[in-house]
């Protein structure tokens, strides 16, 4: 079964132990009508820099990753469809993104 890849980006980092707290609780619930598709529910990422031939920007560019999940689904619709209920909607964004396995 195909594997996506969701790219988390932008959001809002919750700035109290309540909003954090209610945060989780966001994603939890998220996670939970998701089940079995989630193969890995990643996390979030830290301060990202951007490599190329132009040179490293410090900054992560103009839309750093903020975080990522990995799921399986029939479907690259399924895929976009539970996209849409992150709890990031609104305040970031998500790129849905298949994985190509490749035999190294």
């Amino acid at each position: 079964m195909p594997q996506y890849l969701f790219a988390y980006h932008g959001g809002k980092t919750p700035e109290t132990p309540e909003e954090t707290e209610t945060e989780i609780g966001r994603w939890q619930s998220w996670f939970d009508s998701i089940g079995d598709a989630i193969i890995d529910p990643g996390n979030p990422v830290g301060m990202s820099r951007t490599v190329s031939a132009a040179g490293v920007r410090e900054d992560g560019g103009p839309n750093p990753l903020s975080g990522y999940t990995i799921i399986q689904t029939d479907t690259f619709d399924k895929a976009v469809k539970l996209a849409k209920a992150c709890p990031i909607i609104g305040e970031g964004s998500i790129e849905v993104a298949e994985i190509h396995e490749v035999a190294m």
